[in-house]
């Protein structure tokens, strides 16, 4: 089945299931320890798609598809370091709350002689980048929770 079907078929059936329950005449109703990790109604997990723009905020965007859970930075330069500029691409993959479920990506130039020449990106960078985003969306989460 193609996958703009099932989401259609799982919007109608949640619906459906919502409008029953919003039927029932008790005042009390159950709440939840914890937040849900599993948290969609954009697409890709609402937690990791919110810190991850929190995260890159920083630097002007130029693509975020919260459908597709791609955010993509344009070139940011750092007024302490002008002869050096980045660029961020971050990627949700799954609706889960999980470290696998993310991927960032950084480019990063210099300047020599008046152009921008490709330069490595320390692993390290990217590493942290996926910490702060996973650290803030857990953060999200707890306190939709408290």
């Amino acid at each position: 089945m193609h996958t703009t079907t099932t989401k259609i078929i799982r919007a109608a059936m949640v619906t459906a299931a919502l409008t029953g329950l919003a039927a029932c005449g008790g005042k009390e109703r159950p709440r939840a320890d914890i937040a849900a990790s599993q948290v969609t109604t954009i697409g890709v997990n609402s937690y990791l798609w919110r810190a991850a723009l929190e995260t890159v905020s920083f630097a002007p965007l130029l693509q975020a598809d919260s459908a597709g859970g791609v955010i993509v930075t344009d070139w940011y330069t750092n007024p302490a370091n002008p002869g050096e500029r980045v660029k961020v691409s971050v990627a949700i993959l799954d609706q889960d709350l999980r470290a696998d479920a993310l991927r960032v990506a950084a480019s990063r130039q210099v300047a020599q002689g008046g152009t921008w020449v490709d330069a490595p990106v320390q692993a390290a960078t990217v590493q942290k980048l996926e910490d702060i985003i996973l650290t803030k969306a857990r953060d999200l989460r707890r306190q939709t929770a408290g």
